[in-house]
C-alpha cells in the first residue's frame, strides 16, 4: 500500500502563508478526488479541501475559504494547499487523503482508516 506523505508544514506569525505538499513516492495520486484534512489538539479531524478528479471541481470549508486554495500538478503525483492569512485556529496536523463533498462539507470516503503521514502547522506570534 503506498502511503502518502504530507510536507511543507512548519511554525508562521498569523497572517502569514504557507504552501503544502503532499505526494505518494513519486507515484501517481490515483484517486477519483483528493484533499486535505486536519487534526488539532484534542480535536476530531476536520476536513479542510477537496479537489474532485473528474471536473477539477474544488471544495473548501467554510472555516478555510477564501483562504486556502488546493491544487495538483500535471502528473497528478503532488497534491498542494496554499494557505494564506493563517490564524491560530488553523494550527494542527494536516493529512492529504481521498475525500468527497458531502452536503457541504469534505469527507474521508466511509471508513477510510489510512491517513498516511501529516505535517504540522503552527501559527502563532
Amino acid at each position: 500500500q503506498v502511503q502518502r506523505v504530507a510536507s511543507g508544514g512548519g511554525l508562521v506569525q498569523p497572517g502569514g502563508s504557507l504552501k503544502l505538499s503532499c505526494s505518494a513516492s513519486g507515484k501517481t495520486l490515483d484517486y477519483s478526488s483528493i484533499g486535505w484534512f486536519r487534526q488539532a489538539p484534542g480535536k476530531g479531524r476536520e476536513g479542510v479541501s477537496c479537489l474532485r478528479g473528474g471536473d477539477g471541481d474544488t471544495f473548501y470549508s467554510e472555516s478555510v475559504k477564501g483562504r486556502f486554495a488546493i491544487s495538483m500538478n500535471n502528473a497528478k503525483t503532488t497534491v498542494y494547499l496554499q494557505m494564506s492569512n493563517l490564524q491560530p485556529e488553523d494550527t494542527a496536523a494536516y493529512y492529504c487523503a481521498p475525500c468527497q463533498e458531502l452536503g457541504g462539507l469534505v469527507r474521508p470516503p466511509a471508513d477510510f482508516t489510512s491517513w498516511g503521514q501529516g505535517t504540522q502547522v503552527t501559527v502563532s506570534s
